[in-house]
Formats: structure tokens, sequence, C-alpha cells
């Protein structure tokens, strides 16, 4: 090799072999300055690197590429025949680094140019020592979040966010039907209570007289019939047939100069054959009561089932005879008073 080689071989070699031989210690350094002495044809680099390898006392990181191709370089020039005229007569110099054996079978040049050369962390045997060999990582790469990708995310937001204002509104809504349910459902349990009291009725030959707003009784047939434009002020109006006539009307009137009481079950008959889910109300006096009872007892059991009395009996005194429905306890100039149960009309 000639001599502009071995100056190329130790400019490539200077930056890492220098740093070394200058930490293994002064000795080291001795060796490779006799070593260049006793052969010229390897630089004092060259064989400063060559000497690290015979210390064989510590470890080196092997990493950069003119390390490993100093190692390549002074292996070259020690194979050749330079041998150390000091204190080593017959031995190459280079022996440790380029005959020593690794623990797989590769000399430990070999070891280390393969781990400068490589591009993972590799772990070689030098002497006594590890050396590790670490290339750099890649730093990780980071995602992209381009302004489509935000535009979605701030899309997102906006649904989830009009979603829970439409399910809040619901619920509102459904909380608003709720109240509102049960507020009717009260009135209507308080409608039911108010009817299942006893109440009363006014009845007259003269409409004109009836107390306004109360619940009235006015004739459909007869002497005294009237017209529906008479009671328009009453919310409840009761409709009395006397000649069992008028099987559209809501009472029947049994008394003398009446209707009989035989003709009582006829009348009920028709009105509920017409009307079935109707109620079938009976006037009569209490002494003429039994036989208008004997006669709708003919009567098929569900019809007998829908019939009320109203018993006319005038004490002047409220009250309702035990077994009628309704009481006509009060005889008056102008009208009579009636005190009826929840049943009467139901």
């Amino acid at each position: 090799m000639s001599t502009t080689s071995l100056t190329h071989v130790a400019a490539n070699t200077y930056a890492a072999a220098n740093s070394f031989v200058r930490s293994t210690g002064t000795a080291a350094l001795t060796q490779t300055r006799a070593y260049t002495r006793a052969h010229t044809r390897v630089t004092a680099l060259a064989a400063s690197a060559a000497t690290a390898g015979v210390l064989g006392t510590a470890g080196f990181a092997v990493g950069a590429a003119p390390w490993a191709q100093a190692l390549d370089n002074v292996g070259h020039v020690a194979q050749g025949d330079g041998r150390v005229a000091v204190g080593q007569s017959g031995a190459f110099a280079f022996a440790p680094i380029t005959g020593s054996k690794t623990a797989g079978g590769t000399t430990e040049l070999d070891a280390l140019h393969s781990a400068a050369t490589s591009s993972h962390s590799t772990t070689v045997a030098l002497g006594k020592h590890a050396a590790t060999v670490t290339a750099p990582k890649a730093p990780a790469a980071q995602p992209y979040v381009g302004k489509h990708a935000a535009a979605a995310a701030t899309t997102t937001k906006a649904a989830a966010a009009k979603a829970a204002a439409v399910k809040a509104a619901a619920a509102k809504s459904a909380a608003a039907r709720v109240s509102a349910a049960k507020e009717a459902a009260a009135k209507a349990a308080a409608a039911k209570a108010a009817a299942a009291k006893p109440y009363l009725i006014y009845d007259s030959v003269q409409p004109g007289s009836l107390p306004a707003g109360e619940a009235a009784a006015v004739y459909a047939t007869g002497a005294y019939a009237t017209q529906p434009n008479t009671v328009a002020s009453h919310h409840t109006v009761l409709w009395i047939d006397t000649q069992a006539t008028d099987p559209g009307a809501n009472v029947l009137d049994v008394e003398p100069g009446d209707a009989t009481p035989q003709a009582a079950a006829q009348w009920v008959k028709q009105r509920l054959t017409s009307q079935p889910h109707s109620i079938a109300v009976v006037y009569t006096m209490r002494a003429e009561w039994q036989q208008v009872k004997d006669n709708v007892a003919t009567l098929p059991g569900w019809m007998q089932s829908k019939v009320r009395y109203w018993i006319a009996d005038p004490t002047g005194v409220n009250h309702v005879v035990p077994g009628s429905s309704a009481t006509q306890w009060y005889w008056g100039s102008s009208y009579d008073i009636t005190t009826a149960n929840p049943d009467f009309q139901q």
C-alpha cells in the first residue's frame, strides 16, 4: 500500500481513534508512538487504533462510519507484514483486533465493522468488555389534522348539541303532557266526587218559576207540556211523560189521573228497547209503588236493573225513602223539591 493510501487511512480514522487513545491513558499513547517509529507504513493515528485493540481494557461505541472505516483500513495494513518492534517480536500488533475471535466465531474487527455498518443496536465483544452500537431513532410521526377534520369535528359537536336540545324539548313536552293529564284527572275526580253526593231537583208546572241554574224537571206530555227553550238556563233537565206515550222522555209519571201501574212495565220496555244503555225512571206515590214494582218484575232482568224509582213523600224534611233513588219531600206553590242519590240517572 502506498504512502498516499496510508495518509487517507489516517485522515479517516483520526476523528474516532484520537478520542479513544487519549481516554485509555499514557501507556497506550506511548505504545502507539513506539509502534509508529518502528513501522513507518502505518501512521500514528492508525497505530493508535491498533494499540487500542491490543489493550482491550475498555468498551467503546461503534456508531460512526469513520471509526468503522478506520478499523477496516488498519486491518488491511496489519495483514501486510507490519510487526511491532517494541515488546511484540514475532507477533502482529493488530492481532487483538484482527485475530481475536468473538463468541460467534468472527474476529473482533469483523464484529466491529459489522456493528458500525448496521442500522440496529448491536453488542459485540471486545476483549473483556462490550461495545453497544445504537442507531438514532427516527422521530415519531405526528397525525395530521387538516381543516376538513376540524370542520367535521365542529359539525359533530353542533349535531350533538342540537340532538341534546331536541331531547330536552321532548322531555319538557312529555312532562307538560303528564302534568295536563294529571290536572284533567284531578278535575274529573273532583267532578265525580261532587256527583257522588245527593243533589236537589226542582220541578214545576211553571218552568219560569224554577231557580236558575239548578237541576230541573218539566213535562213533555199532558196539560203542562213545555218547550226546551223555557229551561235553557238549567244544566240538567228531566222530561216527564204523563201518558205513557213518549218513551223518549226520561220519566213516567204514575199516579191517579196519569199513567197506570200496568202501563209502567210497557213504557219501561219500549224505552229500554230503543235506548238499551239508558235509565228508565218511574215516578209514583208510596201507595202505588208496590203495584208498579210487581208489573216491572215481569220484564227481563237486565231491564229491571235499569229501572230507578222516584217516590213522592212530601214530609217537608229532606230525605230519601229507602229503596228509592230519589224522593220528592217538598210540595210548594211554585215548585217542588226532590233529593236524588248519585245513581238516580246512572
